[in-house]
């Protein structure tokens, strides 16, 4: 799930992260087998959709992805511009789990939900992708966690028959919902619907808070269908300060690259990592696009 955060690129760091990719001849013989993806909404927003897609290619990504549309019409033009630039829509974000989530005591909120994540695997057989991002439950002082987990797995097992049907993965995500709160819990809950339709969207910045994302990789294993990619500083005394745990660029934070690489590499993880960020220009876009090249080389 996105998290912004008001941080931009300094000259210092472009020209760094240019010169390191430069300077790695052999990174080709290290590079892990994943596809670069990036949020169709990290696009200046006031682009059209092929003006976006166009854009996403021309720096260096591999396919974008969707969020939920309702309006069969911006359905169609979304679709006719991956057409046109050949740029694959991979997965959709459900943009209904966090207001109206599936854990909800609120029977009008769950429908909601129910009818947001329908219409985001139409979106996803509509644009030929064939996974939807899912934040399952969240736990708050009034929904115990027993029953966000009880009440979203009833949920999610009546949606399995659709995910069948138009052949689109449900992928769970983990964000800050006081859910699902260990790789090995994380890993029974998506067994536990013993469906190849219900699979783990793994973000290793999300995980920093309360983990490590390499341990949580080796967990889960071949569940992970999609991974988001993003970058994360947690101040050792930030509770104490009480501040806002902060996003950062991309090789920037606390995340150890090398070990999430390495762990990657053991689960022989092949599919999309989407970079998670903040809308930019394409100057911008390109040099996430780079830093995500550094990442994947092992550097």
């Amino acid at each position: 799930m996105q998290k912004r955060y008001d941080r931009t690129m300094t000259r210092r760091s472009l020209l760094s992260t240019t010169a390191a990719l430069a300077a790695t001849p052999l990174a080709a013989a290290n590079r892990l087998p994943i596809k670069k993806g990036v949020l169709v909404s990290m696009m200046p927003e006031k682009l059209t959709y092929r003006e976006k897609l166009q854009m996403a290619k021309d720096v260096g990504f591999d396919a974008v992805e969707g969020q939920t549309l309702e309006d069969p019409a911006e359905v169609d033009a979304l679709r006719k511009a991956s057409e046109q630039t050949g740029m694959k829509i991979h997965s959709v974000m459900n943009m209904a789990h966090w207001n109206y989530p599936l854990s909800s005591p609120d029977p009008s909120a769950v429908e909601r939900s129910m009818k947001g994540m329908e219409t985001s695997l139409e979106n996803a057989a509509a644009w030929g992708a064939d996974t939807v991002l899912l934040v399952p439950a969240v736990v708050n002082d009034t929904v115990r966690y027993a029953d966000a987990y009880a009440r979203s797995v009833v949920q999610i097992k009546k949606l399995i028959p659709k995910a069948e049907k138009l052949k689109v993965k449900i992928c769970i995500e983990n964000v800050w919902n006081k859910f699902l709160l260990s790789p090995m819990e994380f890993a029974q809950y998506v067994d536990g619907f013993q469906s190849p339709y219900v699979a783990a969207y793994f973000d290793v910045g999300n995980i920093l808070l309360y983990g490590y994302p390499q341990d949580w990789i080796r967990t889960l294993g071949k569940r992970i269908a999609k991974v988001h990619f993003k970058d994360f500083k947690n101040q050792s005394n930030a509770l104490i300060k009480k501040r806002v745990p902060e996003f950062v660029d991309l090789r920037e934070g606390d995340l150890n690259w090398k070990e999430v690489h390495k762990a990657f590499g053991e689960i022989g993880y092949q599919s999309y990592a989407t970079v998670e960020l903040q809308r930019g220009d394409a100057k911008y876009l390109r040099e996430v696009s780079n830093r995500v090249d550094l990442i994947l080389n092992g550097e």
